[in-house]
């Protein structure tokens, strides 16, 4: 699989048959969005939550693209207001497969606002998803949360080998819960997000690095635009 950082909370996801998911889609006045940086294709569209630097750019994407879009059942219901076909709602603890991965939405603890028309609408309730891939490894997806006990319960049902977690406080937990977080989960790889795209959010990837011990999951930081392997 190949990933991409988008900045801030936007991940693109190549799998080797070139089926495309994107996570989180903020693009358009996003501070860490890589100069340039042009969308190929999109299959599968997931969304965490209503917050808008986390589904701002889902209508035009959903526009253009085409995509399935997964996310839970208020949101989806809110994205069909705004034009968007092909949405496949689910809720917590339910799975369903998109091409070739299975996506189940697990709990996160956040808020879920819309911000539509100058007022906020109820979303739902903010999710995270594991993935399951084709080739039998599995991907926590935290999206936005503080750290939470049933983590250890995504770790025992899951096992995942790699896992998304934001780190940058103030509206997330901080490098200090992400390694109570990597504790439970115990991941080969954690791959920080939510971090430095605004300066009040001030955890940092070399912090939660001092904070894991041996397996725990290695730090793998990534650079906005720059895809890697896994």
């Amino acid at each position: 699989m190949q990933i991409t950082w988008l900045g801030h909370g936007t991940f693109l996801l190549r799998l080797p048959s070139g089926h495309v998911v994107l996570m989180d889609p903020w693009t358009d006045g996003n501070p860490a969005y890589p100069e340039g940086f042009e969308i190929p294709r999109v299959d599968t569209m997931c969304i965490t939550h209503g917050h808008f630097d986390h589904i701002h750019d889902a209508v035009p994407i959903a526009g253009k693209f085409k995509p399935e879009v997964v996310a839970i059942y208020e949101t989806c219901h809110w994205l069909e207001s705004k034009g968007v076909s092909n949405t496949r709602p689910m809720n917590k603890g339910g799975s369903q497969k998109l091409g070739e991965v299975t996506f189940t939405m697990t709990h996160a603890v956040h808020s879920c606002g819309i911000l539509d028309e100058g007022k906020i609408i109820y979303g739902g309730e903010a999710s995270g998803y594991v993935l399951d891939l084709s080739d039998g490894r599995t991907v926590y997806f935290a999206g936005d949360t503080n750290v939470f006990s049933d983590m250890q319960l995504i770790q025992q049902l899951y096992r995942p080998e790699l896992v998304f977690l934001p780190i940058g406080d103030l509206f997330t937990m901080s490098p200090r819960e992400a390694a109570a977080a990597c504790k439970m989960l115990r991941p080969k790889k954690v791959i920080p997000m939510h971090f430095g795209t605004f300066p009040p959010l001030s955890g940092r990837p070399d912090q939660l690095r001092k904070l894991l011990t041996a397996g725990e999951g290695d730090v793998w930081e990534l650079e906005p635009g720059k895809p890697v392997d896994w």
